[in-house]
């Protein structure tokens, strides 16, 4: 160690100099975005990724505002939804065959101008099937999350500890962007003009993914492996996982709105809606700071909590049914997290932008039949035992993840 000399009166003393204080551990999340270029390439994505939560709601509110017709406005959506079930992997396979920028960008150009042409027909009273027409074309929109999961995956290669943490982060995101979608895209479009949700969501995506798709650095080399079949046969078994989450996300949603209102609480069905997505957002960042479970673990915590809400709305009370939201949604993200990364390990060799694709239109054909079919027990059994049916959801998924990752 050196030795500091110091003068005390007519006394040369020598004394050891301080111990010098070691470097404070980084945590995994500050590790995650010192790597070059993660926190340029987030910042896009976040910009990209915000409008998805946005893009429903705001064309429900321009066109039943505009045309006063909710059956033509839901419509509308329904079709846009469809379309993008049929065309997102074959965006997302032309990602993974030449490459994020040459793809990205002028596939949401094509978006970006549907949107636009959406808000010019409804503006000119144009004929209904104008706005079928102009939302179909938003179904080329890419997907963002798995573009900025397959970057992850890229970098972290060699580091299964990061990469877990790097997932957790964006199903966080998914969740933070999901819950703060809706309610920019409502406040617009109300306190400025009914088109100003749909016009902004267009520009923050155009906007996030120049961004994105700018840092080439991060960007996945395309791969020499990028021809054969489709993976979804190879993925089938955890596809059949998440059809059963996505019911799971859709009936949860349509049950809580038509119980909370059948009691005369419609106005706090955003606040308890935004509490289980926020749930659902802070246990994935903390999930991402621990040790992953397996698949199995997690779908277990998942059937018990969906129990919860069923039993809380029971009793009609807000605040026990707004906490078993809350924690029914801290059970879904290490869920996600989990289930995600099977689609990782099975996806072939330079197909996993396609793969994340189809899990999530999976998820997304889910959410319509569960949001379809609680609707159907609500009109039938009143608001509070399709409950039941997330519930349900939940114990199919553990059925569905128990086959899809046998016990060794």
């Amino acid at each position: 160690m050196p030795q500091l000399m110091t003068v005390t009166g007519s006394t040369l003393v020598i004394a050891p100099a301080p111990h010098p204080r070691r470097p404070r551990a980084r945590g995994p999340y500050a590790r995650l975005f010192s790597l070059p270029g993660a926190r340029a390439f987030t910042a896009g994505n976040l910009l990209a990724r915000l409008p998805m939560g946005m893009f429903g709601i705001s064309a429900v509110m321009m066109i039943a505002g505009q045309r006063g017709s909710y059956a033509l406005a839901g419509a509308v959506t329904a079709t846009g939804l469809a379309t993008t079930a049929l065309v997102a992997p074959w965006t997302a396979r032309l990602v993974d065959r030449y490459g994020q920028a040459r793809i990205a960008v002028p596939a949401t150009l094509i978006a970006v101008l549907g949107s636009v042409g959406l808000v010019l027909c409804v503006r000119a009273n144009a004929p209904a099937w104008t706005l079928f027409a102009s939302y179909a074309a938003t179904a080329t929109t890419p997907n963002i999350g798995g573009m900025s999961r397959a970057r992850w995956t890229h970098l972290l290669r060699d580091s299964p500890a990061a990469h877990h943490t790097a997932m957790s982060f964006e199903q966080a995101a998914d969740e933070l962007c999901f819950m703060l979608g809706p309610v920019a895209a409502a406040f617009l479009c109300s306190a400025a003009f009914p088109e100003a949700g749909t016009l902004t969501a267009a520009a923050l995506l155009l906007t996030g993914m120049l961004v994105f798709t700018s840092q080439r650095r991060t960007e996945p080399p395309v791969s020499a492996h990028r021809a054969g079949r489709s993976p979804a046969r190879t993925l089938l078994p955890v596809l059949g996982l998440f059809v059963p989450l996505g019911v799971l996300f859709g009936s949860m949603e349509v049950t809580s709105i038509a119980h909370l209102e059948a009691r005369g609480l419609g106005a706090a069905t955003g606040l308890v809606l935004a509490l289980q997505a926020a749930g659902s957002c802070a246990a994935g960042l903390l999930y991402g700071a621990l040790p992953p479970r397996t698949l199995r673990t997690c779908l277990i915590a998942l059937t018990a909590a969906l129990a919860i809400p069923w039993a809380a709305a029971a009793t009609g009370s807000l605040p026990l049914l707004a906490a078993a939201l809350l924690l029914a949604g801290m059970a879904t993200a290490p869920t996600m997290v989990t289930a995600m990364s099977r689609v990782h390990a099975l996806a072939p060799e330079g197909r996993l932008n396609e793969s994340m694709t189809l899990a999530v239109t999976a998820i997304l054909t889910g959410i319509a039949l569960g949001a379809a079919a609680a609707g159907t027990l609500v009109d039938h059994l009143g608001p509070t035992t399709p409950y039941a049916l997330p519930a349900a959801a939940a114990l199919t998924a553990l059925a569905a993840g128990t086959m899809a990752t046998p016990a060794k």
